[in-house]
């Protein structure tokens, strides 16, 4: 009787038990519901946000455009004004040759060749030298017995 009991008893702690944990979970339809909603609004908000930083990363990109072309009309403008008010010699000394040579690089043109070295090599001194890729670099010999020093240690 006593093994009826225990389980009697273990039974109406594990109903309580489920009952007190059901309660704290509320897992209601109207709170599945709310979740939903907040859910679904996050979602609204950052599409909106998102939106908006490529709008403004856009007018950036145009303003930026605009900017340059205004320094280049500038720049010509100093450009043919210095060398209609200057002397050649003071004209050439004050702005390259070329009116748009400000604006152009040497990078460009290497990359437009497509014939880049890599950065990241070691030169050799001579074309004798092993390279850094090679099987025996940084790699010591060992020496035989006729080319190993043995120092001389003095009579004692």
């Amino acid at each position: 009787m006593s093994v009826w009991f225990i389980a009697i008893v273990c039974l109406g702690i594990g109903v309580v038990v489920g009952v007190v944990f059901a309660s704290r979970l509320n897992t209601s339809p109207s709170r599945v519901q709310e979740l939903e909603n907040q859910i679904r609004n996050l979602k609204e908000s950052h599409n909106e946000y998102r939106d908006s930083v490529s709008d403004h990363f856009g007018m950036t990109a145009e303003l930026v455009q605009h900017m340059t072309e205004s320094y280049k009309e500038v720049y010509q403008h100093l450009a043919s004004g210095a060398q209609d008010l200057c002397s050649n010699e003071v004209a050439s000394k004050l702005l390259p040759a070329k009116s748009d040579a400000v604006f152009e690089t040497s990078s460009q043109e290497d990359e437009a060749t497509g014939l880049i070295p890599p950065k990241d090599y070691a030169a050799k001194q001579s074309p004798d030298q092993i390279g850094a890729l090679s099987e025996d670099f940084g790699i010591d010999k060992p020496k035989t017995a006729a080319e190993e020093e043995v120092p001389i240690q003095p009579a004692k």
